[in-house]
């Protein structure tokens, strides 16, 4: 892909003309779609996969791997702290780097897992790596480089996660069938440094400022004395103790709890009850292509309705699919279902950093999505741990679906309570133009 040189850009941007290129930042949601779609089809989506083989090679209890899975969200959570400080004060490409570089090798370690300290070795590092390649780092670049369209770029950007379902999730699965986890390894390791490194270099930028140009590819805003003025919003002390923030994170634990939980599990729920691992790979590609449709049809909706009610009708319509998967035993049915809580999936990954920015703007989004994302990870970590132990203790998984059911009842009501999310915003530009 040819992409215009940033002297080009800045020369059109400076001299007031309007721009002989398309505007840089849809490159750069193009690399963090790319990007995004390597993490999620070899990580996130696949976690289910990688669950399976180590049951199946290793004699893992399922409970035991669960576990270790939590491990994975739990080193995300905590590695993404510092990735949002170092992406606030150097370039967030080179730990995108080194995020892919330790994912990889973590990869390549799978096949020599052989004991229950080394499976969650395994979890700990490939979520380290993963938290510095994917949401955190690929979010910030977004809402750096977009504020009027910012809805639209963040959902084509994060489609990228429903791809990497679709497209590399199914080759995993292959690939790990016919050569086993230890054969697979150096193959999904090549997928995931080819995928990410050349990528991030060759299309990402650290943010529009670093090309002579504002968000939305407007120029910079500046003061009477030319000086660029900060990016504008509210600070992180203020921001992380208000009602809103505490509210919408404590919701979102319970959201992540139960679609992470489903997703950690659906593979093998799917392959249980229908006897095909076929067919659970289906039911995954469906969910990570409704997801599409439902991202990308909630980017543009989002510039016509209220976020916040489409948050909590996302919510809603995530707890229907849970109860669902609990009920539902035909294979047709199961994939259908699959499409209905891929439309909640796609969206809520979404909606997260979204509502953030539109909060709280961009003077501490970065440390405000890390903190959100720590801890969500309470949700994230104990949903596959919490299913896992509980399908074990009644020989199934209606119970554990019901139980996560639940909790997106208890997430729709702390995000009901948590209030507009445009005041914040509001009530800020007002004591701002006051002073």
């Amino acid at each position: 892909m040819t992409t215009p040189s940033e002297k080009e850009t800045r020369g059109d941007a400076r001299a007031g003309h309007a721009p002989t290129h398309p505007f840089f930042g849809w490159y750069v949601v193009a690399g963090v779609c790319i990007v995004m779609t390597v993490c999620a089809g070899l990580g996130f989506y696949n976690l289910s996969v990688y669950l399976k083989a180590f049951i199946s090679s290793e004699g893992f209890s399922v409970a035991a791997t669960s576990g270790a899975t939590a491990c994975f969200f739990v080193a995300s959570g905590i590695t993404g702290i510092g990735v949002a400080w170092f992406i606030e004060r150097y370039d967030p490409r080179w730990i995108i780097t080194a995020g892919a570089i330790v994912s990889a090798a973590a990869i390549m370690l799978a096949g020599y897992v052989h004991n229950i300290w080394q499976l969650y070795a395994f979890y700990v590092i490939f979520g380290s790596g993963y938290a510095a390649t994917a949401l955190i780092p690929g979010t910030t670049l977004v809402a750096r480089w977009f504020a009027r369209r910012r809805s639209i770029a963040l959902s084509i950007a994060s489609t990228g996660l429903s791809l990497g379902g679709i497209i590399l999730t199914p080759v995993s699965v292959h690939l790990i069938d016919a050569n086993g986890i230890g054969g697979a390894a150096p193959w999904l390791a090549a997928i995931f440094i080819l995928g990410v490194i050349p990528v991030t270099w060759a299309l990402i930028r650290p943010s529009p400022q670093s090309m002579g140009l504002g968000p939305d590819g407007d120029e910079i805003q500046r003061d009477e004395t030319g000086v660029e003025l900060p990016p504008d919003g509210i600070g992180f002390d203020a921001a992380v103790r208000s009602r809103f923030f505490l509210l919408f994170t404590a919701g979102y634990i319970f959201v992540m709890m139960a679609q992470v939980g489903a997703i950690a599990h659906q593979f093998r729920l799917v392959s249980m009850r229908t006897g095909s691992d076929d067919t659970a790979a289906l039911a995954i590609a469906v969910m990570a292509g409704a997801s599409i449709v439902g991202r990308l049809a909630g980017g543009w909706a989002l510039a016509w309705m209220s976020s916040r009610l489409f948050v909590l009708g996302l919510i809603a319509t995530q707890a229907v699919a849970l109860c669902f998967y609990a009920a539902l035993h035909g294979q047709t049915a199961l994939i259908a279902n699959a499409a209905l809580f891929g439309l909640t999936v796609g969206n809520l990954l979404m909606m997260a950093p979204l509502l953030i920015a539109e909060a709280f703007g961009l003077k501490a989004y970065g440390r405000l999505y890390s903190v959100n994302q720590f801890f969500m990870t309470l949700g994230v970590a104990s949903g596959p741990a919490l299913i896992g132990v509980l399908e074990e203790t009644t020989g199934g998984y209606d119970a554990s679906f019901f139980l996560v059911a639940a909790g997106s009842l208890v997430a729709f009501g702390l995000i009901a309570a948590a209030g507009p999310v445009r005041h914040l915003m509001d009530q800020h530009a007002g004591e701002t133009a006051g002073d």
